[in-house]
């Protein structure tokens, strides 16, 4: 089994708990989050068991700490968008792209319900409030990213990327109060 070692203390656990994290993605990928073990995890990082255990103390700490890696990636993303582009429109098309690539499933189900997804979408929703600007004087900013947040969920469950932009063309028609026309 090979050993991960980095130049200091602090490096080398990171380097361990990213190979852990990863080994899981991975699992989670082939198998679904049903088919991670502690075992395998162990295995394909190259850790020993008994250094998993020092780390995370059952499969479910580690698929909460990959899913709360994965939130913090989608979060990046969005707010690389914004950095890039400054545009609300090609925001709200990259969470609506983000949902489409990781739809729900009854195994997440048990994931999202973490009080870090909840920090996370309260996170989601102010970012995207705080960059709607004054799009409507009807509706308060928040109330307008919540609904477009709420919206794009259904991006998950469409088939293609071309019913994604679709979506995303209706929540801005919506969001700009331009409904029907």
């Amino acid at each position: 089994m090979p050993k991960l070692w980095s130049d200091t203390i602090a490096t080398h656990r990171e380097s361990v708990r990213e190979a852990v994290l990863d080994a899981a993605a991975a699992m989670v990928a082939d198998r679904g989050l049903t088919g991670v073990t502690m075992a395998e995890v162990a295995q394909r990082a190259g850790v020993g068991r008994a250094t998993l255990y020092k780390y995370f103390a059952d499969v479910d700490s580690i698929l909460t700490a990959w899913h709360q890696r994965q939130v913090a990636d989608h979060l990046l993303r969005l707010s690389d968008v914004w950095e890039r582009t400054r545009s609300i429109d090609d925001v709200l098309e990259a969470y609506a792209f983000v949902r489409h690539e990781h739809p729900s499933s009854e195994a997440a189900a048990s994931l999202h319900r973490s009080e870090h997804v909840a920090r996370a979408h309260e996170h989601l929703v102010s970012f995207i409030a705080e960059r709607l600007g004054e799009v409507r004087d009807d509706v308060p900013a928040r109330e307008l990213a919540a609904y477009c947040v709420h919206a794009l969920g259904a991006a998950g469950a469409v088939p293609s990327k071309a019913a994604v932009r679709r979506l995303v063309a209706v929540v801005l028609s919506g969001l700009r109060g331009e409904a029907g026309r």
